[in-house]
């Protein structure tokens, strides 16, 4: 989607586009938006030391792209829980309380997941008109952060046989170095996954954090689900990365948005 002054690129989802009639969606990165040094340029992350101002006019903009009014983003404090909330209205930053996955069937609300690395996740079910966006860091992902999203929406009416669900860029395995230290604690939970761990040198190890989400999607019973396939981690100029800021010893870092609506 072309740039203009009021609206953000995005990149859309093959089996979530589908659904103009129940929902907007897009994985939103850097380009577009009005921050400026570090945070160029659409930082949505309130949690980071950018201002105020130009994170709120980022969110909005994301908004106004997808047919929202100003001011209908929700995010939550992230913290790489596993818990998921639904909420049915409006929510300002300040009130947002500490969870990972954000469900809802109230139309008009532009449910974001906010990442720098992590996986974030777009689940739909068009049958019963239930989205849900997921923050899947590691430690969510292998916790359960994705199955309390899936079972919010069950509450809500939806079906995992009717879900579609669309794991967005993040850290690719290629750029995902990891120790045994992390591969113990995932084979501890998740046996089935030890070929999603690849030899690097020495004891090193990479690992495939968005196979291994479709795989908890597959495992939970979701019907049909993608991943994205770009890496958050070697595109500076069109995703915020966590780990390539450490790398570059930055002070800090902007948030990625991957924001999904239903329209009325």
């Amino acid at each position: 989607m072309a740039n203009t002054s009021s609206r953000a690129p995005f990149v859309e989802s093959p089996g979530l586009s589908p659904f103009t009639m129940n929902w907007r969606h897009g994985f939103f990165g850097r380009q577009g938006g009005v921050s400026t040094g570090i945070y160029k340029s659409l930082n949505t992350g309130p949690g980071s030391n950018d201002q105020g101002n130009r994170v709120k006019a980022n969110r909005d903009r994301i908004c106004t792209t997808l047919g929202a009014l100003p001011g209908r983003m929700i995010t939550l404090r992230q913290a790489h829980t596993n818990k998921a909330i639904i909420v049915d209205g409006p929510m300002a930053i300040a009130q947002a309380p500490e969870a990972d996955a954000i469900v809802t069937s109230t139309p008009g609300l532009v449910i974001t997941a906010l990442a720098a690395d992590c996986a974030p996740v777009l689940i739909g079910d068009p049958q019963a008109n239930v989205i849900s966006a997921v923050h899947a860091g590691w430690k969510g992902a292998v916790t359960g952060v994705i199955e309390a999203a899936i079972e919010k929406m069950i509450t809500l009416g939806a079906t995992p046989e009717n879900m579609i669900a669309s794991v967005g860029p993040c850290i690719s395995q290629d750029s995902f170095e990891v120790g045994p230290d992390f591969e113990k604690a995932f084979l501890d939970i998740s046996p089935w996954c030890a070929n999603l761990f690849e030899d690097g040198e020495g004891d090193r190890l990479h690992f495939d954090l968005k196979r291994y989400c479709r795989a908890r999607l597959i495992r939970a019973g979701v019907a049909r689900s993608e991943a994205i396939e770009e890496d958050t981690v070697t595109q500076p100029d069109k995703y915020f990365s966590y780990r390539r800021s450490k790398k570059l010893e930055e002070s800090d870092y902007g948030r990625n948005a991957s924001s999904i609506m239903l329209v009325a």
